[in-house]
């Protein structure tokens, strides 16, 4: 029997998303000298951004303040969310977070990138958060919004698209965060990090203070988890052949 058209459409549509999320996740870089040039100069800027920013956080330079907000408000509020599960729980920690950075931003070296610090420092505050709930690990504190708050009714915040992002639009892309909503707090908040934020894998160790190794794997069983809850989000357009 001939597959239908809505039915072979939305199949191809799950494959493609994950395999292009799986593509992203495993993709290395051979360059040629040109291109390699090219990268090297790219991380000198980022290496002396990190190190004016740096520099200005120690200074407690209110105007920089005001130009790390409105570059990252909508990255770090995303972020939140996605580790929260809880809009009002996310946006008093967003609050937080800032006002950290500005207490604390001397603490910032520039030996890293800034989004990095900034994740860190949100993630630290969203365990304090936990360890004051009395909670033994991240997976208690999703456990505790319950099942209906984390998957329905949450906006997550964007600021344009994101290589998460580029494999969908309008309904897909609510759907791939749905699914997302559903996988484990450990494997969601790694796949976060490497897709919406375009960390690395390096980085992401840093910033969950987990080995690579660890990272590596939180990455490949979300993706795996991603496929099956992909399917039930698309499961509409079977229903509707």
């Amino acid at each position: 029997m001939k597959m239908s058209g809505k039915l072979f459409i939305a199949e191809t549509k799950i494959c493609v998303l994950v395999t292009v999320m799986t593509t992203f996740a495993s993709a290395t870089t051979c360059s040629s000298t040109a291109e390699t040039l090219s990268a090297r100069e790219a991380q000198e800027l980022v290496r002396q951004e990190s190190l004016e920013i740096a520099a200005g956080l120690k200074r407690q330079d209110a105007g920089l303040i005001d130009q790390l907000i409105q570059r990252y408000q909508h990255r770090l509020l995303r972020y939140l969310l996605y580790l929260t599960s809880n809009r009002e729980q996310a946006e008093d920690l967003f609050q937080e977070v800032w006002m950290r950075v500005m207490l604390r931003g001397a603490q910032f070296n520039g030996k890293a990138r800034f989004d990095t610090w900034l994740f860190t420092v949100a993630r630290n505050l969203v365990i304090d958060l936990r360890r004051k709930r009395t909670m033994s690990s991240l997976d208690e504190m999703f456990e505790a919004s319950g099942e209906d708050e984390r998957v329905g009714g949450i906006e997550i915040a964007a600021d344009g698209p994101t290589p998460f992002d580029q494999c969908a639009s309008g309904e897909d892309r609510n759907r791939l965060a749905a699914a997302l909503l559903q996988v484990e707090p450990l494997h969601r908040e790694v796949l976060v990090l490497r897709f919406h934020e375009d960390l690395s894998l390096e980085e992401i160790a840093n910033v969950t203070r987990a080995p690579l190794s660890t990272v590596k794997s939180r990455l490949y069983r979300g993706l795996a988890s991603m496929k099956p809850k992909l399917q039930e989000r698309f499961g509409s357009a079977r229903a509707s052949v």
